[in-house]
């Protein structure tokens, strides 16, 4: 089975982005699994909004070091804009998508329509997710529900494909993800914690050190019921005191025998600070010139992968 999954490097990974995206994808590395994973840093999707060139460049060079120190060396690593098949199979598939589809876009409707700023690439980049798809040919992609939309876009895209120019496109089925630990701003624990949101204290990066650890945890958002049997799991009433307990836990702790808040508070922020050391340990080890090698050396696994899939669509289509 072929995973593929990619990052864009719009922010700082979080310690959501560790025990929802980064754990499931070390996990499911080969040869444990028998799987091949293809996980990328999507520089060109994050061009679909303003980007400073010299932030975007630097947070690509840290995303790619922090990806090798939260153990991603089993699989083959790239960043998106060095493989140019993903550009150029994006824009085929721009030539076979059809307006109507492409606005119907959730990403578009919610943060581009009706707003003559827009960048052109926000209301075509699903074709450019279609392209990272179907250039490694899956059989299965594991969505959740905020990407199923996409995925079922790359699915059509792939059949239209298909029955205009002929077989290239395997069209890979739809399965659901495995849920990952869903980790919530600790300032608003009604929002998923998120590397492109501006942090006022409520995100956690992977690289904080532990004073700054200590004191956004130490001012996260509980609430005022302090009674016994106030440090209880309740989504809907309690949804601080939920989101530590659930950082707790993922990060290998226990809440037997806590009953206040600051004890609490006390044990998530140990358990966050064991988490982060050793990778944070290996990040600072690891030299920048070995990373920037793997880099190019999964590129170039890439590029031979995705180069007879690009050509056959090229030939197909007439231009080759």
């Amino acid at each position: 089975m072929i995973n593929l999954s990619m990052l864009k490097p719009t922010g700082h990974l979080t310690i959501g982005s560790l025990l929802g995206a980064l754990r499931p994808m070390a996990a499911a590395q080969f040869p444990a699994s028998g799987n091949a994973c293809f996980y990328g840093i999507a520089d060109l999707h994050a061009l679909t909004v303003d980007q400073d060139p010299a932030r975007l460049r630097a947070l690509s060079t840290e995303m790619a070091r922090l990806l090798l120190a939260v153990g991603l060396d089993r699989s083959t690593l790239f960043v998106q804009s060095h493989v140019p098949a993903h550009a150029e199979l994006s824009y085929l598939l721009e030539c076979t998508a059809h307006i109507g589809e492409l606005n119907r876009m959730i990403q578009f409707k919610e943060k581009g329509r009706n707003r003559p700023s827009t960048r052109v690439s926000l209301f075509t980049y699903p074709a450019l997710m279609a392209a990272d798809i179907l250039l490694y040919r899956p059989t299965h992609v594991p969505v959740g529900d905020d990407q199923r939309q996409h995925v079922e876009l790359t699915r059509n895209l792939a059949l239209r494909f298909n029955r205009t120019y002929g077989e290239v496109f395997k069209v890979p089925e739809i399965v659901t993800a495995p849920a990952g630990a869903r980790v919530m701003d600790l300032q608003d624990p009604t929002s998923k914690m998120d590397k492109s949101r501006d942090d006022g204290g409520g995100t956690i990066y992977l690289l904080d050190p532990p004073d700054v650890v200590r004191r956004k945890i130490g001012r996260a958002v509980t609430d005022s019921d302090v009674g016994v049997g106030s440090v209880r799991p309740d989504r809907e009433t309690k949804p601080g005191v939920t989101n530590l307990l659930d950082i707790l836990a993922a990060c290998g702790g226990s809440a037997e025998g806590i009953t206040t808040y600051g004890a609490l508070k006390a044990a998530v922020t140990d358990a966050v600070i064991a988490e982060l050391e050793p990778i944070q340990i290996r990040y600072s080890e690891l030299d920048p010139g070995d990373v920037s090698s793997v880099f190019a050396a999964g590129a170039e696994v890439c590029r031979r992968v995705t180069a007879p899939v690009l050509a056959e669509a090229r030939t197909a289509m007439g231009l080759a």
